[in-house]
């Protein structure tokens, strides 16, 4: 395996401004306030190596969703460093051949296909724009990438409409492999899909995974997808990296209190007596994230020192890293 990672990101930060425009600008300064803003990720950082599949974690609203469309270039950053293969992804992202290794699958696939094209364009449109096929070879392209996903050559001409939602996800991710991507990034892709065709799309992400050799970033609530599919998992909250570890390590010993109480909260089918960890009080407002370590409100570990001081993610052993100033003590 090569040593230079994938996606390298360092003290990746994005913050969204909630206010705009003269009047906001000269209320502030009449009020003497400063500007309302959210930090939706602060100073995240992580690797992914070539052919690993990362899964990222948390409650709605800590940032998943934003990280994921910073990696695919989707959004800017406000800070930190973005490397895709040890070139910044700004960079990369200029050359829109290079662009093309980087695709994301998105939750929702009905409003992610254009309703008025036919398949046969929403997948091979891209590849012929891009020089990557001869306008001749691309019906034969899009047959050969609606295969890969399970669709037969009846889709070519039909529009998204008359497709199932696990059917459309199918089309998603064969226009995604249609311009040969080294890197798929899938934002919650199999939560609006019901439970049995779930599954079907997760085997067949992991089925792609071993056949093309691609590294994968999958964003999910879902802990039983992320135990199932991922190599490694980053646990956020608030915007923050606390936790980030091998899967099986992840799940056996979870080292930050947070990361515990998502995992008491998971669901299984068992007969025996389980404890539960004991969370107190609502998710802070991400207008006003609490000073210290922002999960001391809920943390029945907490100190003094957690109410002042942010939480380095340190290293618990070679493979993992938790943002805890008392994961010893608890783990």
């Amino acid at each position: 395996m090569t040593s230079v990672p994938m996606i390298a990101a360092h003290e990746l930060s994005k913050v969204f401004p909630l206010e705009r425009g003269l009047w906001s600008a000269l209320s502030r300064k009449l009020s003497g306030r400063p500007p309302r803003r959210v930090q939706a990720v602060d100073r995240v950082s992580f690797e992914v190596a070539p052919g690993e599949t990362v899964g990222i974690v948390g409650e709605s609203g800590c940032g998943k969703s934003t990280l994921a469309k910073m990696l695919a270039g989707l959004s800017g950053t406000n800070g930190g460093e973005l490397l895709l293969r040890g070139r910044p992804l700004a960079e990369v992202m200029s050359d829109p051949r290079q662009a093309l290794k980087v695709q994301m699958i998105f939750q929702d696939p009905q409003s992610s296909l254009n309703a008025r094209m036919k398949v046969v364009d929403i997948v091979g449109e891209a590849p012929v724009v891009h020089g990557l096929i001869p306008r001749a070879e691309k019906e034969a392209r899009v047959r050969a990438m609606l295969e890969r996903v399970g669709l037969g050559p009846e889709a070519l001409h039909r529009y998204p409409h008359q497709f199932s939602g696990g059917q459309r996800q199918r089309i998603g991710i064969a226009r995604a492999l249609a311009v040969e991507p080294e890197l798929l990034i899938c934002d919650e892709s199999v939560a609006a899909l019901d439970v049995s065709v779930q599954a079907q799309i997760i085997n067949l992400l992991m089925e792609l995974r071993r056949d093309l050799g691609l590294t994968m970033l999958f964003i999910s609530h879902d802990l039983s997808v992320i135990r199932h599919i991922c190599d490694r998992v980053i646990v956020m909250y608030l915007g923050r990296a606390v936790e980030i570890a091998p899967t099986d390590a992840l799940f056996a010993d979870p080292r930050h209190p947070y990361t515990r109480m998502l995992l008491a909260g998971m669901p299984r089918i068992s007969t025996e007596r389980r404890a539960f960890l004991e969370v107190a009080g609502e998710i802070p407002s991400p207008l006003a994230p609490p000073a210290g370590c922002h999960f001391h409100p809920r943390c029945q570990f907490r100190t003094e020192e957690c109410l002042a001081q942010r939480p380095p993610l340190d290293p618990v052993d070679a493979r993992r890293s938790a943002a805890c100033l008392r994961w010893r003590e608890i783990g």
